[in-house]
């Protein structure tokens, strides 16, 4: 099956679509004898419900999956069993402290205000066509820097120039993407002769660490020098700093994956989920008056400016919650997922796994299938998401998978509604968003689902 897939790839996501609609949500996919390329695939919910929750204990990483994503080392995502638990734990315990939790909402809303509306502000005075992705990149990398490492490296400014670590990232990403496509003699020997994509990922990896270590030890010597009462309440709510603060002493290898698995968490998700959001609206006229309504009866947002929106303001945005809801499950940030079985198992559909299999969870499919969403399926329509009473729409983790299933569900599910809600609703009331004519929004070939020649819109102000 190699040779077609190797011939559709520019369209992967939806040729694998159209294949499990065809023959049905569970199948195999196999590879060439010598490839180690075999998979029992899927996009069935009660398969993944069996095994991302079920028996989950039974379908692992495993080392197949920590040698492809060996960029980020032991980090929660590789990490199986008793180190996946600890980090888990660990994370948990951070994530929920109320300090943290009004140190990331405040971050988020500062940069809002600050520098995400005055670069748009300035974009559109211009008159010039923008690629938003790019925008929401230096955004989320803004963010993520100031949450994870206390630092804010002002990405997004008006100069727009080029960031060699948020490049890096994104060329990590993209040549995992391929090692999942190319047999594993291939991508090794060219990792051996560094070149093609792995020679990308080598550079960038390098380039990667370089900045989190600098980053690791600037961090040490900065604490070694005040103790904790010195440092104050504003220096030690950043995600490094409170890892280095934990009893339980962290080498710099363990922060460095730490660090490294953030950074993806929480930049290229969000960067994905709003990228397509604010496509699907643009091209959805009806859903943004909607949205618009919904806050001008809510919030009463008929002053012509309105300041960055709080958190407890933007719960209340339920039509805006389907809408993103809707672009996630259309469009979710991370498209596929592997995992490998340790025991022989016989899955709710009938299928059969034996010990060592490795299963394809093609979550992109997930959300376009009739089974499971009705006949229209294809369409964006917040209201499948709002109950009669106006409420959302409870829905399980297994059917709309874009935070995960079971005990790998997503620790900041609920901050990332938030952040793209604070970005959505400040954006729309202010700006009308329209794609430049003739833009097709291409998925990009990367573990993360974004779109290829990134999201051309030219803005203008809206008016009162």
């Amino acid at each position: 099956m190699l040779p077609q897939l190797l011939f559709n790839l520019w369209r992967a996501h939806d040729f694998f679509t159209e294949i499990l609609k065809r023959h049905g949500p569970t199948g195999e996919f196999t590879g060439p004898w010598f490839t180690s390329m075999d998979y029992l695939v899927t996009c069935d919910p009660i398969n993944v419900h069996h095994m991302l929750s079920k028996n989950f204990h039974n379908y692992v990483k495993g080392p197949e999956f920590r040698h492809i994503f060996q960029a980020f080392g032991d980090g929660i995502f590789a990490a199986d069993s008793e180190a996946w638990k600890y980090s888990r734990d660990l994370f948990h315990s951070l994530f929920k402290q109320k300090s943290f939790e009004v140190f990331v909402a405040k971050t988020i809303h500062n940069k809002v205000h600050n520098g995400l509306l005055p670069i748009l502000d300035h974009v559109q005075q211009q008159g010039r066509v923008v690629d938003l992705q790019d925008v929401f990149n230096r955004f989320t990398f803004d963010n993520i820097c100031s949450i994870v490492l206390g630092n804010d490296p002002n990405c997004l400014s008006i100069d727009f120039s080029e960031v060699a670590i948020e490049k890096a990232f994104n060329e990590v990403e993209e040549s995992i993407f391929y090692r999942h496509v190319l047999p594993r003699c291939v991508w090794k020997i060219q990792r051996w002769l560094q070149i093609g994509q792995e020679k990308k990922m080598t550079e960038a990896c390098k380039t990667l660490d370089q900045f989190i270590h600098a980053c690791i030890a600037s961090k040490r010597e900065k604490l070694s020098k005040y103790n904790e009462n010195e440092m104050g309440e504003a220096h030690h709510v950043d995600f490094l700093t409170a890892l280095m603060r934990e009893e339980t002493a962290h080498d710099d290898k363990f922060l460095r994956d730490a660090v490294f698995n953030l950074f993806v968490a929480g930049r290229d998700t969000i960067t994905s989920a709003l990228t397509w959001f604010f496509w699907l609206v643009a091209t959805n006229p009806s859903v943004e008056a909607k949205i618009l309504e919904e806050m001008k009866e809510k919030l009463g947002t008929k002053e012509k400016t309105l300041g960055v929106l709080s958190v407890e303001e933007v719960k209340r945005l339920v039509y805006l919650h389907g809408a993103i809801c809707e672009a996630l499950r259309l469009f979710p940030p991370i498209p596929f997922e592997t995992k490998q079985a340790i025991k022989a198992d016989m899955l709710p559909s009938g299928h059969r796994v034996n010990s060592g299999t490795k299963i394809l969870f093609i979550l992109y499919a997930m959300g376009r299938f009739e089974e499971t969403w009705g006949k229209d399926c294809l369409e964006f329509k917040p209201e499948r998401w709002i109950s009669e009473k106006g409420g959302i729409v409870y829905v399980p983790s297994y059917k709309f998978i874009a935070f995960n299933a079971g005990p790998r569900t997503c620790l900041g599910k609920e901050i990332s509604f938030i952040q793209m809600k604070m970005v959505a609703a400040a954006i729309l009331h202010k700006y009308r968003v329209r794609v430049v004519e003739g833009f097709v929004a291409t998925p990009s070939l990367s573990i993360v689902l974004l779109m290829k020649d990134g999201l051309k819109v030219q803005i203008t102000k809206r008016e009162f």
